[in-house]
């Protein structure tokens, strides 16, 4: 019998029952098909067309084409969702037993912890009966410490070419990470802000009185274990602060597994500090439950095993059974649990330094989070569930941002066996500048001898650290990536670019605030979390006189922002970028410059001193405690380690001159992060209670005329259409008002000074109604505002008000002051005599 489809009731027009559905043959379907394939929607005469040209389609009715059409789209809709609803409800189950098996860990740790508080209290009560002989104490302490210290002696005996003792030191580095992964050998606290959900990022923890620092993350993937496996070894392509991994032996192990000696090093974040190594036994192998695990710990004198290489430029440092452990969901997919467990010898480190390497929130979002980040990003880009634009792969885009992040890290740490070598300091400290005669070996050997197609000398690098004092790290990168004006200099911009074309510009000598142009920012491709973007930054050229008319030409820059959350947990802020052409190539050269700015801990200080100060980390480095021990009013003193890095181009002939423009521009550029550092730094919270409002009869008065001026000069009213008119109520909404309203006193043989102020008004000069009249207006307002208003004054006096553009004032304590639209009117006396002037500043905030 031939299969026929059912779809709608047929026109009575054919001759057939309309009390019947039409019934479609196989062949029609699959004309349908095809047609739907290529246009799910088709227009009125495309279906007519289809019936012409079809003739298997003659007996039925363009309206009953037009239903299957849509009861075709309904089903593909249907199909849609429906998939999409197994795939939440697959993340559902496999999160919901990743929370039971958190659960029965915790329940775990709750009856580990309450057996130990039994057992504290039965030898609390024991001890208060009996006299316990300290000395015996002491001894058996010191035991265990040096059992710590060397745990079993059989380990010194470890053949170093010995499969077997390799094998034995995998097993035991498997049983203690797996003992961490989901057990309760270490006390994790979960972090902050890290909720677990079918569409977050998973369940993230810190240690807590644990051995050196340590991070855990458990979450959903998308991708098979073997995948994930894959991705997490090649750890470069995922960790930022990676510099190489060198696999100097493979051992087969059982189960399909292999054994691994593995060299690592690591960048330094800052100037500060010497960069770390691992040197370091890597185990991989199957489970019985069909998990698959790898598990890495350093090899030691304590672990036995052969010595590592040596390495007179890094601190060796110590990682603890760590990895990841990756298994199946139902359905597909991975639950991921990783481990970063390590040491990284923080008392080779300044004191001032020491909680970069101390801390396990700045682990956790170094190492374990950007892991789970990674493969959830690449998890998403394989389902198609990221799109990018430009036309370019994400795999592309992922390694613009890996070359941005490793340039810039080869600038700050600048390696000798990259090239680097360091030139001779002019008389200070501040800055230095170190040289790079290897172009081929430059940036890891990933440019080649065309990277310098007009320079063909070197890299030049400049770079100084300094320590800042309550200054949030994400406010701090966003004010630099996007008020550009306030610390870069065009010329030297120009400079930078000159490296990509054939015909340099001339050294230039780095002006303040010499930025005559706009940037316009075009996003290029941003993370899932969000928490990293790329961009490319088009800086819109203007000439600074006719001489300089060669710097009038649009640049570009690639640019990589990340850490500009405010709620992130211990994770650093950065900036990058380099100079581009606008039609860059996937393996375009970069040289990258840039800032990374890394939080440090609360410190608990003596008051006494201002808030507001950006510290020279000499003094703190030297053991100063007069700046170093400057804190707030509360006692709370936040610290983060700035790091600037800019690198250039230069032939034999220009080396020194080159040196010594990047040696002023970075201190022209420290000096401008200085005065930014002052503007955005968190005021002092104050006990002095909020200023009340003025119920004076002048103060009636005033704003009574005020707000009756305003609506005769303007025709609008000042508070709204439902705005009061009792004397008290006009007062309120006046000193409540959102925009800054100012009255201004207009004397003929004085200076201007102001004589009353709104709440948001005395909120905006940072002042009090007392001082407020020692404030005088031609020191709040700019130049361009006080030519605006000279040039606009007439104008007040003869229609009574004035609108000035957007400008820039500053308040009492020097801050500067943003505004979007200015309004100034006349404020009349009840006999129609001049008062004063009023100001209401809308929109403004602190630059």
């Amino acid at each position: 019998m031939m299969m026929v489809h059912t779809m709608n009731r047929e026109s009575p027009d054919k001759g057939l029952d309309s009390g019947k559905y039409v019934r479609y043959t196989p062949e029609q379907v699959e004309a349908l098909e095809r047609v739907y394939t290529e246009c799910p929607k088709p227009s009125s005469l495309r279906r007519q067309q289809l019936i012409r040209e079809c003739p298997i389609l003659s007996n039925i009715e363009a309206k009953q084409i037009k239903v299957w059409f849509q009861n075709r789209r309904c089903r593909e809709k249907q199909r849609k969702e429906a998939a999409r609803l197994q795939t939440v409800n697959r993340k559902l189950n496999a999160m919901n037993k990743l929370l039971m098996e958190e659960n029965d860990r915790l329940q775990k740790q709750v009856s580990h912890l309450v057996y130990e508080n039994g057992h504290m209290k039965h030898q609390l009560h024991t001890a208060s009966g009996t006299t316990t002989d300290n000395s015996c104490e002491s001894v058996v302490v010191s035991g265990q410490q040096h059992q710590q210290q060397n745990p079993n002696h059989q380990h010194l005996q470890r053949d170093a070419n010995n499969p077997a003792s390799f094998l034995s030191i995998a097993e035991e580095a498997l049983a203690e990470f797996l003992s961490k992964a989901t057990g309760t050998a270490v006390d994790w606290v979960q972090m902050i802000g890290m909720k677990p959900g079918p569409d977050s990022i998973g369940i993230v923890a810190i240690s807590r009185n644990c051995s050196g620092i340590a991070a855990r993350a458990c979450g959903l993937v998308s991708l098979e274990p073997m995948k994930v496996a894959e991705i997490l070894k090649d750890r470069p392509s995922w960790l930022r602060d990676c510099r190489c991994v060198d696999t100097l032996s493979v051992i087969p192990a059982e189960n399909g597994g292999t054994i691994e000696l593995i060299y690592t090093q690591m960048y330094a974040p800052t100037t500060l500090a010497a960069a770390r190594d691992f040197w370091t036994l890597r185990y991989s192998t199957c489970l019985e439950d069909g998990s698959y695990v790898v598990c890495e710990r350093s090899l030691t004198s304590a672990t036995g095993g052969p010595t590592g290489p040596p390495s007179s430029s890094f601190v060796r440092a110590e990682m603890r059974p760590s990895g990841f452990l990756i298994r199946p969901c139902e359905g597909g997919g991975s639950i991921l649990h990783i481990v970063d467990h390590v040491d990284l010898d923080a008392w080779s480190v300044p004191e001032v330094m020491r909680p970069l390497y101390e801390s396990s929130k700045i682990l956790a979002q170094k190492m374990t989070v950007a892991a789970l980040r990674h493969v959830r990003q690449i998890a998403q880009e394989t389902s198609g569930e990221v799109q990018y634009g430009g036309g370019r792969q994400p795999a592309v885009l992922r390694t613009f941002s890996q070359r941005l992040c490793r340039g810039f890290n080869d600038a700050v740490n600048g390696f000798v066996d990259d090239g680097w070598s360091p030139m001779g300091s002019d008389g200070a400290e501040d800055v230095t500048v170190m040289i790079n005669l290897s172009p081929g070996k430059f940036g890891g050997s990933h440019y080649g001898n065309s990277f310098l197609p007009s320079f063909g000398s070197g890299v030049l690098c400049a770079k100084a650290s300094m320590l800042l004092q309550n200054v949030p790290p994400a406010v701090l990168v966003r004010f630099l990536r996007e008020h550009r004006s306030e610390w870069a200099d065009y010329g030297v911009d120009a400079y930078a670019a000159a490296s990509l074309r054939a015909s340099p510009f001339a050294v230039p000598c780095a002006r303040a605030g010499g930025f005559p142009s706009n940037q316009v920012i075009l996003p290029l491709a941003q993370t899932v979390e969000h928490e990293e973007s790329l961009e490319v930054v088009r800086l819109e050229g203007h000439a600074y006189s006719p001489e300089d008319m060669g710097l009038a030409r649009d640049m570009y820059l690639l640019q990589l922002c990340s850490g500009v959350d405010e709620n992130a947990v211990g994770g650093c802020a950065q900036l990058v970028f380099a100079p581009i052409d606008e039609s860059f190539a996937d393996d375009a050269p970069l040289l990258p410059s840039g800032f990374r700015v890394i939080p440090l801990e609360h410190k608990s200080t003596p008051n006494g001193a201002s808030t507001n100060r950006t510290l020279d980390l000499a003094s703190a480095l030297e053991g100063s405690t007069r700046q170093a021990g400057e804190a707030d009013p509360n006692g709370c003193n936040f610290r983060s380690v700035l790091t600037i890095a800019f690198q250039f181009t230069f032939d034999n002939h220009s080396r020194d001159s080159v040196a010594s423009m990047a040696r002023q521009y970075v201190r022209s550029i420290v000096g401008s992060i200085q005065r930014v550092a002052l503007a955005i730094t968190p005021r002092p919270s104050s006990s002095i209670s909020p200023i009340s409002v003025p119920t004076s009869p002048e103060a009636l008065t005033l704003v009574r005329w005020i707000s009756r001026s305003y609506s005769v000069h303007t025709g609008a009213d000042l508070f709204g259409s439902d705005s009061q008119t009792s004397g008290d109520t006009l007062l309120h909404q006046l000193w409540n008002h959102t925009d800054a309203i100012l009255c201004c006193s207009l004397k003929t043989n004085a200076s201007p000074v102001f004589t009353f102020a709104n709440q948001t008004g005395l909120d905006m000069l940072e002042t009090t109604l007392v001082a407020l009249q020692d404030i005088m207006l031609d020191k709040t307002l700019d130049e361009s505002g006080r030519k605006a208003l000279c040039s606009e004054f007439p104008k007040i006096m003869q229609q009574g008000y004035a609108n000035l553009p957007a400008g820039v004032c500053a308040s009492s304590m020097g801050r500067l002051v943003s505004y979007e639209q200015a309004t100034v009117w006349k404020v009349l006396e009840d006999d129609e005599s001049n008062h004063c002037l009023a100001f209401m500043f809308v929109n403004w905030s602190f630059v």
